[in-house]
């Protein structure tokens, strides 16, 4: 059975396939295609249900969940990081409040904490990899960065203003769950292809080594140590299984969005 995998460009979700592409994983009959997009991309795609196992945003889960369910385990979780808001210059995030801020898509995970974070602000979406020179160019002053440029934005002259997992710590005390898995409800076999995936995960931190040399391949031209450094961020216990904690994480989330009106239905977490 052919299962298309999408997921972003990035060294930690490839860290993380890494096992399909080699014999360590007993596949059971599936037979994997790793299908690359950014990830507002992917959420957009999973509105239209198009690939049969795919990285979303959480933000996104309320509008395709009709189609898909959470797979329990692939999340990016970080306990006391996340994205980050940036600028120019040194500021306060009061300073932010009804300014203009450059974001990955509004349909990420990262918006939806900004929102809750800020409330509602003017925003301008731009593809995340350009974000960090929209600002550095002064053409925003203000840009929220996810994947590497959470690490890399001190290199060209950037300040953090706003960490948005150190705000949800400090406000819910949990862990803030940014990009999640998900499995459409039609597959046959379900439970089987949720186990070989787990496996591949377990396997990668099993040989990390070999792992993060393939998820190299697609780092974008970072060097090692960050990508290293991204993957250790977000390929983490958490990953292998939410477990309470991160179920919990998500749950409080959804609840949030739900408060502020930012999904279209009531949420249902439903998990394979």
């Amino acid at each position: 059975m052919e299962i298309r995998v999408g997921h972003s460009p990035d060294p930690d979700d490839a860290f993380m396939y890494w096992a399909l592409t080699t014999d360590f994983v007993d596949r059971r009959g599936f037979v994997f295609e790793q299908v690359l997009a950014d990830i507002q991309t992917l959420n957009q795609w999973a509105r239209a249900a198009r690939l049969e196992v795919t990285a979303i945003s959480l933000a996104a889960y309320p509008f395709v969940q009709e189609d898909y369910a959470l797979l329990p385990h692939g999340a990016s979780i970080g306990t006391g990081y996340g994205p980050i808001v940036v600028g120019r210059e040194p500021a306060s995030i009061d300073d932010l409040r009804g300014r203009e801020i450059v974001v990955p898509g509004t349909m990420t995970t990262a918006y939806l904490t900004l929102r809750l974070a800020l409330g509602d602000m003017p925003v301008r979406e731009l593809p995340f990899e350009l974000i960090p020179d929209e600002v550095a160019s002064g053409r925003a002053d203000y840009g929220l960065l996810i994947h590497e440029g959470q690490l890399t934005f001190g290199d060209i002259g950037l300040h953090k203003v706003l960490d948005l997992g150190e705000w949800w710590l400090l406000e819910t005390g949990l862990p803030l769950p940014l990009g999640v898995n998900v499995a459409r409800r039609d597959i046959e076999r379900l439970g089987d292809l949720s186990e070989v995936l787990a496996e591949g995960i377990r396997c990668g931190l099993e040989h990390r080594d070999e792992a993060l040399e393939y998820a190299l391949q697609f780092g974008r031209g970072i060097d090692e140590a960050v990508a290293d450094r991204f993957i250790e961020m977000y390929v983490n216990e958490l990953t292998e299984d939410y477990g309470d904690e991160g179920r919990s994480a998500v749950a409080e989330l959804m609840r949030r969005g739900e408060a502020i009106g930012a999904f279209p239905n009531p949420v249902q977490l439903d998990f394979v």
